[in-house]
């Protein structure tokens, strides 16, 4: 998949006019992108699509002008996009009352390193968690996480051939799959794997 080149990104001027039918299409498209892991656990996976929305978000919501500002949020979201030999997703842990999501974030301490994804026949593929950045302590961890799973050509071939996808986490304190996967899921994250 490629990366996002500054000269492909619209104005803030251009991206003002098509922003409402452009943030109804990336919705609709994470739709299909999304994996409810239990009640508290989302995995959003990414791609260009993605995050071209998220970094003309931010240079609106920042009013980012200036190329180093521009280049700046390139810098910090194209890593998000997958290659094509992996997969790529925004972890959020969500507990709506205040009180219970910090007692919750102290439980889950190393969550982040307990999210896998299974291609039926072959073991579990465990995330590869905060590459940019440690986002856990050794109080709590942080409530957003972003993860990487690589997939290899032989689970690759498996998917293409219908094998089912699940994902799941087994952390002491959170256990809890989906298994398998919405088809409408595996196949978007399929078209990945180029």
């Amino acid at each position: 998949m490629p990366k996002i080149a500054r000269d492909s990104l619209m104005t803030l001027e251009a991206y003002a006019k098509v922003r409402t039918d452009f943030r109804a299409r990336v919705l609709a498209h994470k739709k299909n992108r999304t994996v409810h892991l239990g009640a508290h656990v989302t995995l959003i996976f990414e791609d260009e699509l993605t995050m071209r929305y998220q970094i003309l978000e931010m240079l609106r919501v920042e009013k980012i002008f200036e190329e180093s500002g521009i280049q700046n949020e390139l810098d910090a979201y194209n890593p998000l996009i997958p290659d094509g030999g992996n997969w790529k997703a925004t972890m959020m842990i969500e507990y709506p009352d205040v009180d219970e999501r910090q007692r919750m974030l102290g439980k889950l301490i190393g969550i982040e390193d307990r999210v896998w994804a299974r291609v039926a026949g072959f073991a579990p593929m465990y995330a590869v968690a905060d590459e940019d950045l440690d986002r856990s302590t050794d109080e709590k961890t942080a409530a957003v996480h972003f993860l990487r799973f690589e997939v290899d050509s032989r689970m690759r071939q498996a998917l293409q051939s219908g094998a089912p996808l699940a994902m799941g986490v087994d952390h002491p304190a959170y256990r809890v799959s989906a298994d398998p996967v919405a088809p409408e899921t595996r196949q978007s994250l399929l078209d990945d794997l180029s």
